[in-house]
This record gives structure tokens, C-alpha cells and sequence, in this order.
């Protein structure tokens, strides 16, 4: 049996309590998540969720610590992904900037806002991820050995 488990990151930025996600197309539907991509090769697992979150969003951030590390099976197709979730404070925003390919928008929501909308999680990693942010406190960068 082949067995590739994917590994992305993922940025939690939060701005007086409401959260920066994205709107992108998956399976023919619009879903929410965090900015969040693969790892590429020869970058450090830090530089991919800078990078991630500056192409689908369009803002600079500054990493500040880790909420967690998560294995997910995707039901839908049964891929694993080990997820490297980050918090991050927003530095600048480039609205000019196109966003990547599949990304159809950028929203600010509550985690209320985003609790009452499951049918729109890609998975169920959006809110947990968001709940242990504010469990906290976050996890020392230190703890990414790159």
C-alpha cells in the first residue's frame, strides 16, 4: 500500500476578534478556511505559511507562535495531511495583489460568524484550530526545528 501523507500550514490571524479566511472552490463549492497550502521543497515549514498566507490573502504576516500539529484524513477522499497550524498578526495588506488560483475571496468573520456556517468548513480543522488558539496560550516558534 502507498501511503503519502501531505503536509501543509495553516495561519490563524486574528484582528479584534474576527478571523482572516479564505473563500476557495473545492469539489465545486465555495468553502472557508485559514490561509493554508502545501510545504514546498527547500522551504522550512515557517517560510510556507508566510508564503501561503501572502498568496491567498494578499497580507504580510509576522509569525508569533504555533497552535498546534494535526493529522486529518480527509473523508472525501481519504488523503492524510499533517497540518502545521501558526498564529500570525497581520503587518500589511497588498489589495492590489491577485490571489492564487481557486481562492474566490478573503473574509473577516467571528468565530460565531464561523460556527454557525459548518456546512462551509473544508474541514473540521477551521474551528478547531481557532478554538485551541483561543484555549492558548500558543506554542514558542522555538518549537518549529527547521
Amino acid at each position: 500500500m502507498d501511503w503519502h501523507p501531505h503536509i501543509t500550514v495553516a495561519t490563524i490571524v486574528e484582528n479584534q476578534g474576527r478571523y482572516l479566511l479564505v473563500e476557495e472552490l473545492k469539489g465545486g463549492r465555495l468553502v472557508l478556511n485559514q490561509p493554508a497550502g502545501h510545504l514546498e521543497a527547500n522551504e522550512t515549514l515557517r517560510e510556507a505559511a508566510v508564503r501561503e498566507t501572502l498568496e491567498e490573502t494578499g497580507w504580510d504576516v509576522e509569525l508569533t507562535g504555533v497552535v498546534g500539529i494535526y493529522l486529518y484524513t480527509a473523508p472525501s477522499n481519504g488523503v492524510t495531511y499533517q497540518r502545521v497550524c501558526f498564529v500570525a498578526k497581520a503587518l500589511r495588506h497588498h489589495p492590489e495583489r491577485s490571489l492564487d488560483t481557486g481562492i474566490a475571496g478573503v473574509s473577516w468573520l467571528s468565530r460565531d460568524e464561523l460556527s454557525g456556517q459548518p456546512e462551509r468548513w473544508r474541514s473540521e480543522l477551521v474551528l478547531r484550530c481557532i478554538d485551541d488558539y483561543l484555549a492558548g496560550p500558543p506554542h514558542d516558534l522555538e518549537l518549529i526545528r527547521d
